[in-house]
């Protein structure tokens, strides 16, 4: 089960969330995503556990709890669509103002 974690302390490393979730079950990997380019935390990052079971009760514990002063969120990642970005958008919505919705469109 591959599970999202948000609002993570800048200064939490792999290990650490790692460690937050090894009490639950077996994690194969823990990964704080880092921007690539201040190599700084983006705030989030992702745990893979092996046993579904086990990634839903650290979801359910997990979800709200503190971690370094920070209360996290924790939910089941979505899996990622084909062009890499999960709305197939990329975040910037649909509009376009060459279509019909159009701001030039506007009846008067």
């Amino acid at each position: 089960m591959n599970i999202y974690v948000a609002n993570l302390n800048f200064d939490l490393q792999d290990a650490d969330l790692r460690d937050h979730f090894t009490p639950y079950g077996e994690v194969t990997s823990a990964k704080v995503i880092m921007d690539k380019i201040t190599e700084r935390s983006r705030g989030f990052g992702f745990v893979e556990m092996t046993d579904d079971t086990a990634g839903r009760k650290a979801i359910a514990e997990l979800n709200g709890s503190m971690i370094d002063g920070r209360p996290i969120k924790v939910n089941e990642a979505k899996p990622r669509s084909e062009n890499g970005f999960g709305g197939g958008g990329g975040g910037r919505g649909e509009r376009s103002f060459n279509n019909r919705q159009s701001f030039n469109d506007t009846q008067y």
